[in-house]
């Protein structure tokens, strides 16, 4: 009996609807789905933008290096990277990620209402936030990487990265890489390859954009991935407005993330996919992608980032996705 004919029939329990729409329909390839987001993210991009009829202005309080200083600037359309950009070219080059009224802020996100802005980057006394973004948006990137490294004949399901947690050793995004665990083994030279998608990134200096989509939008914008279209709802409801998704665009990569998210790739330095291993989780048979980057600006001996990624190599479970810490905490209470 065809999957078709498994949902209609009346006297079967119908299976979940994004399941049943995603293998009745042809599926699509990982180029043609970036090329429908981007469509799709441009269209509300600039349904958004149509939206500031009037330019208003804003006073922007900045504190910090190399002194402080009131900028003029215009509400619903600069971001902190503007701001960036009429003080000194060293903040626009070295600034992870902004705080506006002592909240974090994406660089690429414009600016609201009258507020403070203070800026972050790797070579502060204590770099916590600027560290946190860096891991969150490499595992950002190892999706990119995920969906652009095998050929076109492969189809990769992205299904969701944890929240960083440097200590862990490793970044990490949960896939589902289906035929290209059939066709051949993830060895060391696809390793490399996957690798090397990801350290030429840093002379891109592609910006991560993020855009806040109504549920409506994103289901459309994520309706040929099963697992994203299972988490919208929840993700939507976790978020500041408790009702829209917030994405994020590098390149022509788009994907789901609450951020912030580093302000471009020019920030990464050394990068490595360190191992790919099989898991359980609540959504079956996945792979958990792991890799290693050393942010621009810090240096480290090729010997020691080796050390890093050796150790990064090994299966990671101090990352833990919530479908996998639910699963553990079925294992504790049966024992």
């Amino acid at each position: 009996m065809s999957i078709r004919k498994l949902c209609t029939n009346r006297f079967i329990r119908p299976l979940d609807k994004t399941f049943c729409r995603y293998y009745c329909q042809r599926k699509l390839t990982n180029a043609e789905i970036r090329k429908k987001r981007n469509a799709l993210f441009e269209e509300e991009k600039a349904r958004q933008f149509s939206l500031v009829t009037r330019i208003e202005k804003i006073e922007v309080k900045y504190e910090g290096h190399p002194e402080p200083c009131t900028l003029i600037m215009n509400k619903g359309l600069s971001t902190p990277y503007h701001c960036t950009m009429h003080m000194q070219e060293l903040l626009m080059n070295r600034t992870v990620v902004a705080k506006v009224n002592g909240k974090l802020w994406d660089m690429h996100r414009p600016l609201e209402e009258d507020c403070s802005l203070e800026l972050r980057h790797f070579l502060e006394a204590t770099p916590f936030d600027s560290n946190n973004t860096f891991w969150r948006s490499m595992s950002f990137v190892l999706g990119h990487i995920l969906e652009t490294g095998f050929k076109d004949n492969i189809r990769v399901d992205l299904c969701s990265f944890p929240r960083p947690n440097v200590n862990s050793g490793s970044f990490v995004y949960d896939a589902n890489l289906g035929t290209a665990t059939t066709d051949y083994t993830i060895n060391e030279s696809v390793l490399r390859g996957l690798s090397a998608i990801g350290y030429r990134l840093s002379a891109q200096n592609l910006p991560f954009e993020p855009l806040y989509l109504d549920l409506s939008v994103a289901e459309k914008m994520f309706e040929d991935n099963p697992y994203k279209s299972q988490q919208l709802v929840a993700i939507a409801s976790q978020s500041e407005s408790k009702s829209k998704v917030k994405v994020y665009r590098m390149g022509d990569h788009i994907d789901m993330s609450n951020g912030p998210l580093m302000s471009s790739t020019s920030h990464i330095s050394s990068f490595r996919v360190t191992g790919v291993h099989p898991i359980t989780t609540g959504y079956g048979q996945m792979h958990r992608v792991q890799g290693l980057a050393i942010p621009s600006g810090l240096k480290l001996h090729y010997w020691a980032f080796d050390q890093l990624a050796e150790r990064a190599a090994k299966l990671n479970m101090d990352a833990v996705l919530p479908y996998i810490r639910e699963k553990k905490e079925e294992v504790l209470e049966k024992q």
